[in-house]
């Protein structure tokens, strides 16, 4: 009877969209708040003048990240129901030809032909749509876009990420205070790629170098266009 008894599974592919949100807005608080507060450090300005402008670059930020995000995956979504509307109106002017369609991609997977037209048959007399989104398609609610959950999602894990820069500033000295922020902020993206990566399924220490290695990209860049900046001005 164990045997027989309905056993859901949870797998990491249904965490996807707001894995991705999540990780993409920390990495980006963490690293364009950082980089933005080393770009004006490195035009020597007061600590005050480099705290109001991480602030600035949080809200900002984070606003870009979920209008960015709602206007894309709106977008995504905008797509998908046009084909699943597509869809239905080809069901409803030849279920014949659609029910022949979904034998052939079950026999494309290997099912034998007598086999593969009843999964077929039955397939569409229980949810027609829902069996040419799903393998037609490749749509599933799991994967499905949700444009307010990734605006939401990114606006949130970008000031999250970008909190962290910021009360470094605040609580570090002021005579080592780009050095604090740059470090610091390299050892939270760190412990962002190992994170994403243990809730993805990921390796660990490949995603750690990953971000890391970009983000001291990006600082270094930008802290040295705004030394340049500080010498013109």
């Amino acid at each position: 009877m164990r045997a027989l008894r309905h056993h859901l599974e949870r797998h990491r592919g249904e965490r996807v969209g707001w894995l991705r949100a999540a990780v993409l807005g920390a990495n980006d608080g963490i690293v364009s708040t950082a980089s933005l507060m080393l770009g004006v450090a490195a035009a020597h300005a007061s600590p005050a003048a480099i705290l109001t402008s991480g602030v600035a670059g949080l809200v900002a930020g984070a606003m870009a990240m979920a209008a960015g995000e709602y206007v894309s995956v709106h977008s995504q979504a905008d797509t998908e129901a046009a084909d699943l509307a597509r869809e239905a109106a080809e069901l409803q002017a030849d279920p014949a030809a659609e029910q022949r369609e979904l034998t052939a991609i079950y026999l494309a997977r290997g099912l034998e032909a007598g086999l593969a037209q009843q999964v077929a048959s039955q397939l569409m007399a229980h949810d027609a749509l829902g069996a040419h989104a799903r393998d037609e398609l490749g749509i599933t609610a799991a994967l499905s876009a949700r444009p307010m959950q990734a605006a939401l999602t990114s606006a949130a894990s970008f000031a999250v990420g970008a909190a962290l820069p910021l009360a470094v500033t605040v609580l570090a000295p002021s005579s080592g205070l780009s050095a604090w922020v740059a470090g610091s902020s390299l050892v939270f993206l760190a412990v962002l790629g190992v994170v994403a990566a243990r809730v993805g399924g990921a390796p660990a220490w490949v995603a750690a170098w990953r971000v890391t290695l970009w983000g001291a990209l990006a600082m270094a860049i930008t802290a040295a266009a705004g030394a340049l900046f500080g010498a013109a001005a």
